[in-house]
């Protein structure tokens, strides 16, 4: 254990910021205004507040048609990444650990409230796979990427809430839940775990899309195509 939460740790943290970083400059140097049909480093005063609505309307419950239109979806969606986003930075055990290997401090989840998002993210995880068992439409497009995914997200979850709640033997499920946590941190830049980082970059390039094309001309001046 204390391998894993000191070197193996720092190497996973490492490994998931610098990979995130990267996958993000790559997104950003592979767009081509011949091929995407759009100049980003113009018009400025159209596309920034473009982007920032893109991303924000995507993150509000219910605030967009594509949300409207898939409840299911959207529920899953929301239950499983409050508790993605919040229990890794804010859960007590991991921001004790968090501050010895990096020093900074951050505030800490009551252990009510963290039990409650394990949980709801648990619920979220067991919806995204109903749902892709029940639609034809994903059945046909799962890939064996897809389900290893969800497993390694789930597993995190699942390994954390039985040591938690001391249904095995606390110190075998510790193991467990590090190893697949820094397994997760590892792999995300080189999968479809990407998208950590890539969701905002995607849905700020479609609201500047949008925000630059749409009426192009008649916002203040002509485009080429």
């Amino acid at each position: 254990m204390e391998f894993l939460t000191g070197p193996c740790f720092i190497l996973s943290l490492l490994v998931f910021i610098v990979g995130l970083i990267v996958r993000a400059v790559s997104y950003v140097r592979g767009l081509d205004w011949r091929l995407e049909r759009v100049s980003y480093r113009y018009h400025t005063d159209r596309s920034i507040p473009g982007a920032i609505a893109s991303i924000v309307r995507w993150l509000i419950p219910a605030a967009t048609h594509g949300w409207r239109a898939q409840p299911v979806s959207m529920l899953a969606f929301f239950l499983l990444h409050v508790g993605a986003i919040l229990l890794p930075l804010f859960l007590l055990g991991h921001t004790v650990l968090l501050e010895e290997v990096t020093g900074i401090s951050l505030p800490s989840l009551p252990q009510e409230v963290a039990d409650i998002l394990c949980v709801a993210s648990l619920a979220g995880l067991v919806l995204l796979c109903v749902r892709r068992l029940l639609s034809p439409v994903l059945r046909q497009l799962n890939t064996w990427e897809d389900w290893f995914i969800l497993l390694l997200t789930f597993l995190p979850f699942f390994t954390g809430f039985v040591a938690r709640f001391g249904l095995g033997n606390y110190d075998t499920w510790m193991i467990f839940h590090v190893v697949t946590g820094e397994l997760f941190l590892i792999l995300a830049p080189f999968t479809k775990l990407s998208h950590i980082v890539l969701f905002f970059m995607s849905r700020a390039q479609l609201g500047m899309d949008y925000a630059i094309k749409r009426g192009g001309d008649s916002r203040g001046g002509v485009f080429p195509w």
